[in-house]
């Protein structure tokens, strides 16, 4: 369905431009039809600005996103409305998404403008009323008020709504629930298990490693801009094999155990057919010998990659 090849975004930075930033560097993976991919990794790492490439939000400086065999770099025109209608994103703030001097539903009148100019008012009525139903929404207490009068977890289930009036076939989700309480995620993941069970593709960005591993078959993880490690989320979670996901790994809480003083020592890393891990410190340092080559993503087991280079 998507499929991202050697992607990297490098932004100009310094005194008129003379230094680069490489935000994403070579990222390869795919999604398909029915599948939610968790893209892992601390703030900064670059993955919200993966899923602004997808959504053409941030031109693309290397490498190509397509959408069904299609470049979407290349869409313009009607193909680029039909890319949105099957294609959309939710963000970390609800709040921004929606203009405050306008009820909230207008988002859903633009999109009978754009999309749906020939539908009678009795048929879109319906199909707005079964969407919000859908996501747990009653149509008359949300419709008519404004964005500062519902809470965040009600407007991102406006958002999801939205997407299910578009019928979109995937879904950019970015830390959709970091600003919502404790109750209300687990409603909102749900309904990204149900959106799932009807085809719909999700990529699920996220800093939360319980969270990529409830709702997701597969993960990627994401370091510096580079995508260490990817595979079924039970092997990378069971069996990390770069020396950074099993960082992230020891830094989950356990109730079982105290942290050690001091800094945590790994275990000696599993072997990598000879390889060696690619380390970000280093490909950042950009000095003599301890610049790195792109990475490389090798299988250490089936359905398990881990990025490797050599100086």
């Amino acid at each position: 369905m998507l499929s991202v090849e050697n992607v990297s975004k490098i932004y100009q930075v310094g005194t008129f431009g003379g230094k680069e930033l490489h935000a994403v560097s070579g990222a390869n993976f795919e999604i398909h039809p029915g599948e939610v991919v968790s893209l892992i990794g601390e703030s900064g790492s670059g993955k919200s600005t993966i899923g602004k490439m997808m959504l053409r939000l941030l031109p693309i400086s290397a490498g190509k996103i397509t959408y069904n065999g299609r470049d979407i770099s290349t869409l313009q025109g009607a193909e680029l409305k039909e890319y949105y209608r099957n294609v959309q994103g939710i963000f970390q703030d609800p709040f921004s998404s929606y203009n405050p001097i306008f009820k909230v539903g207008r988002v859903y009148k633009l999109i009978r403008e754009t999309f749906f100019p020939g539908m009678s008012d009795e048929e879109w009525d319906g199909r707005v009323r079964n969407a919000l139903h859908a996501v747990g929404l009653n149509p008359d207490e949300c419709l008519e008020k404004f964005p500062h009068q519902l809470s965040g977890g009600q407007l991102q289930r406006l958002l999801i709504a939205r997407a299910l009036l578009l019928d979109v076939s995937f879904l950019v989700a970015d830390e959709i629930i970091s600003m919502l309480d404790a109750s209300t995620r687990i409603d909102v993941l749900n309904l990204l298990a149900d959106l799932k069970a009807r085809g719909l593709a999700v990529l699920f960005i996220t800093h939360d490693l319980s969270l990529g591993y409830y709702i997701s078959e597969k993960a990627l993880i994401m370091h510096r801009g580079v995508i260490v490690e990817m595979g079924l989320t039970e092997k990378v979670y069971n069996n990390p094999r770069h020396p950074y996901t099993r960082h992230l790994m020891m830094a989950v809480p356990r109730l079982d155990r105290k942290w050690p003083a001091g800094e945590a020592e790994l275990p000696p890393a599993p072997a990598t057919n000879g390889r060696a891990y690619y380390d970000t410190t280093l490909a950042r340092s950009r000095n003599g010998d301890a610049e790195w080559v792109r990475p490389v993503m090798v299988e250490v087991e089936p359905g398990q990659f881990v990025a490797v280079g050599k100086r």
